[in-house]
């Protein structure tokens, strides 16, 4: 989002102020942006801001305000850290379902095994909100060639995803998991359409 505001002083150098990041990151993001420009704001082409933004994977979202004639104002949002790379603890996925390099988290989360794109993970991502379940309730999510995923609760209790109607099977595994009856299985295959298979 751009807007541009204008007042009755005329700074001889351009101003870059970012907010939203860590100081490190601000600073390589104003650095960046105030070399697109020369004698006031004007001289900036949006499309060369957002291909900034875009090196940045911890951006979920930014608002950039111009203000004549020299000074930018980026104020941004960062993503949400929703899972963990198994070989890597460092590379962390983020709620905008892109992977983020950062050495210093170390907050408990999820691990994603197989390999996914961004697509296939925010719509279990999706799912998963809109369920009964948590992501605070899941240990693990193994995502298979098929476009299938499997989830491991923190109670080790596997569930075994379809291809399709994930949301709803995984409804009906949060009802299995809380009935009595099924109160030491282990492993809820919800694979096969209107097939109930537990161990």
């Amino acid at each position: 989002k751009f807007t541009v505001s204008q007042n009755n002083y005329s700074p001889i150098d351009s101003k870059v102020n970012t907010k939203g990041l860590s100081d490190i990151e601000n600073l390589k993001i104003s650095n960046e942006i105030s070399n697109l420009f020369y004698k006031n704001v004007f001289f900036i082409d949006k499309k060369e801001i957002n291909q900034i933004m875009k090196k940045y994977n911890v951006i979920e979202e930014y608002n950039v305000k111009l203000i004549y004639p020299s000074t930018v104002n980026i104020k941004i949002k960062p993503t949400k850290y929703l899972a963990r790379i198994p070989n890597d603890d460092q590379l962390l996925v983020g709620a905008n379902g892109k992977l983020i390099k950062d050495e210093d988290n170390s907050k408990i989360l999820p691990y994603i095994f197989g390999e996914f794109n961004s697509k296939d993970f925010l719509i279990l991502k999706k799912n998963i909100e809109q369920s009964e379940f948590t992501f605070k309730e899941l240990k693990t999510l193994y995502f298979f060639q098929s476009n299938r995923w499997d989830v491991l609760t923190n109670n080790n209790i596997l569930i075994k995803l379809p291809l399709f109607n994930s949301l709803d099977s995984l409804n009906l595994a949060y009802k299995i998991i809380r009935n009595d009856n099924f109160e030491k299985k282990k492993i809820i295959d919800l694979r096969v359409k209107n097939h109930l298979i537990t161990k």
